[in-house]
């Protein structure tokens, strides 16, 4: 039998996109929400590229988007070029910085009576039956000082959304996965050479710059991010694969400033546990990260929020504590929703990010209208749309048609 409490309490531990819109979402529907942030002034190192339908869902204001990209490039190996346009005027890929993303997402979250903690989470004490709260040890920094002050909250259920060296995971024994390492300059270009930029992105492929992922130029509001990604277990490689990308963009970057230097990891795959008793993991903590594209910003956002729904749900509105299963469900939902999503870039990494050869395929197949329209709409507004069975053909043919010119144009 469930205990009825007076408010169900929530803590959830990390302030990015995932944590912010979890605390959103329960502190809309009254339940009792702290948010825990160490540094408020911390700055994600991310590529920073948000899809059209996360700036309706989530209800984003205009000001927060740099860039509105309209124009992609794909640019192969032997430096073969091939544009991806937007031709809807409404449409676009939205470019942000993080730190301007996640300052908004948090302070509305508090506004709207978030509890926010600016402290760092060094022990979580885990109750021994299903009716007492977990115990929260906090360093808290409101002070000023780096060391804070030692403090301890009781909540009745966690979330873990503090990024891909989740402590609430290793708290839990979530469990490990594989991630990749991106390495990214900021860069302030010449006004010249900036108005390229104004509405496009780049990406390139190769061994050059990656050997199982990709490099990019994307635009912020004065500068361009210009990064690589690759494995862990290339990670040594980091620094020579950002020189392959700043060598190939020469011309284009020629004359720019470094003004910041960033890294951090990318979760390849979800970790073997994400909801452990009543801690749940939503974002980079829980591996919510694409193959393929490495998009991380809408995924979190949306898993935190159906975890914060499924919450509000099993609760009674916040009036009963939600078991281990009730938290479950998130994560079946989540699943079902986006399991083929994450099994289709999966499969596309595989073939066409194992060699230049393919590399060089898969830029030739960017040229197909109908890639780039399944690839812009699956982008933008996260759906999976069937394609005409003759044109499934014709597209198979192609891309087998692309893998063999590939290995010719290989450098």
């Amino acid at each position: 039998m469930r205990r009825i409490i007076l408010v169900l309490r929530v803590a959830v531990v990390g302030s990015g996109p995932a944590g912010s819109s979890a605390a959103e979402t329960l502190v809309k529907a009254g339940i009792e929400t702290y948010l825990f942030e160490r540094n408020l002034n911390y700055v994600k190192p991310c590529g920073g590229a948000i899809p059209l339908c996360m700036v309706d869902e989530f209800e984003l204001p205009p000001e927060i988007i740099d860039r509105k990209v309209r124009k992609m490039k794909m640019i192969s190996p032997s430096n073969i070029e091939v544009d991806l346009n937007l031709d809807n005027k409404d449409e676009y890929i939205g470019m942000c910085r993080r730190e301007i993303l996640d300052g908004f997402m948090r302070d509305r979250a508090v506004k709207l009576g978030t509890t926010l903690i600016n402290g760092t989470v060094y022990q979580l004490d885990t109750p021994k039956n299903t009716k007492d709260p977990y115990t929260i040890h906090y360093a808290d920094h409101s002070n000023g000082q780096a060391l804070g002050e030692k403090k301890t909250l009781q909540v009745d259920l966690v979330i873990g959304a503090d990024g891909a060296n989740s402590r609430i995971a290793k708290f839990i024994d979530a469990g490990d996965y594989n991630y990749a390492i991106a390495f990214q300059e900021r860069i302030r270009l010449p006004k010249d050479k900036m108005n390229r930029y104004e509405d496009l992105a780049e990406m390139y492929v190769g061994k050059d710059v990656s050997p199982d992922f990709y490099a990019w130029i994307f635009p912020k509001y004065d500068h361009v991010a210009v990064g690589t990604g690759t494995m862990k277990n290339n990670q040594a490689m980091i620094k020579k694969l950002q020189a392959g990308i700043r060598s190939r963009a020469f011309s284009r970057l020629e004359g720019g400033e470094v003004i910041k230097v960033e890294a951090h990891p990318i979760p390849e795959h979800p970790r073997p546990r994400r909801v452990v008793n009543r801690v749940a993991l939503v974002g980079d903590a829980a591996g919510t990260v694409t193959k393929s594209s490495g998009e991380g910003i809408y995924f979190a956002a949306k898993s935190a929020r159906m975890c914060a729904e499924t919450i509000i749900e099993t609760s009674n509105s916040g009036r009963t504590i939600p078991t281990e299963n009730d938290l479950k469900l998130y994560l079946q939902r989540w699943d079902k929703q986006y399991g083929t999503t994450y099994l289709v870039l999966d499969i596309l990494q595989r073939i066409f990010y194992r060699s230049d050869a393919s590399r060089e395929a898969f830029v030739e197949m960017c040229a197909d209208k109908n890639v780039q329209r399944m690839t812009f709409d699956s982008y933008l507004y996260k759906t999976v749309v069937p394609m005409n069975p003759l044109v499934q053909m014709k597209l198979t043919a192609k891309t087998i048609g692309s893998l063999l010119r590939g290995h010719a144009l290989a450098p």
